[in-house]
């Protein structure tokens, strides 16, 4: 969260210094991907609250379900924003392109990375979730890895905002 906190306040001081050349970069964003992507990770953050109900109300047979459409809505995630980039790439916008991409690329990209490590703990707890019995160990460890999950969501509706909404 610090590191993401710098990547912003960077990111605003820079836009502060150029505003016009921020708005005009950021007309080259699409919207719809930015929306599609937030709609998508809020309601993998829903079925990851469900799934955290199921196991707590012992619902064995229903929390990996849940947790596999958290996946599932994860790699829809992950292919939107592929879609997104190579956009960017194959009209000649890049990271080199100008700071506005240079942050949009940076924060996109490492947000991603953090999607990408979810999509692996959200594999584990949907395993860890299977069974009658469910440990405090086990259960400490999916409720851990649903809180990641959903600072993961949360750190995408900031740059959500931030990139494709503030002027």
């Amino acid at each position: 969260m610090v590191v993401f906190a710098v990547f912003f306040g960077s990111y605003l001081v820079q836009l502060g210094k150029h505003p016009q050349m921020f708005a005009t970069s950021q007309q080259e964003l699409s919207q719809s991907y930015g929306v599609l992507n937030t709609l998508v990770l809020l309601a993998s953050s829903l079925l990851v609250a469900l799934g955290v109900r199921a196991v707590r109300a012992g619902a064995a047979a229903v929390a990996p379900w849940l947790f596999a459409g958290a996946i599932s809505c994860g790699l829809t995630f992950a292919a939107i924003k592929f879609l997104e980039y190579r956009d960017k790439f194959t009209s000649g916008i890049g990271p080199n392109t100008n700071d506005f991409f240079m942050y949009y690329f940076v924060l996109t990209g490492v947000h991603f990375f953090h999607v990408v490590l979810g999509l692996g703990v959200l594999t584990v707890i949907a395993v860890k979730s299977r069974g009658r019995q469910i440990s405090s160990g086990r259960f400490t460890f999916i409720e851990g890895g649903s809180c990641f999950w959903h600072v993961v969501d949360l750190l995408w509706i900031v740059l959500f905002s931030l990139l494709y909404l503030v002027k």
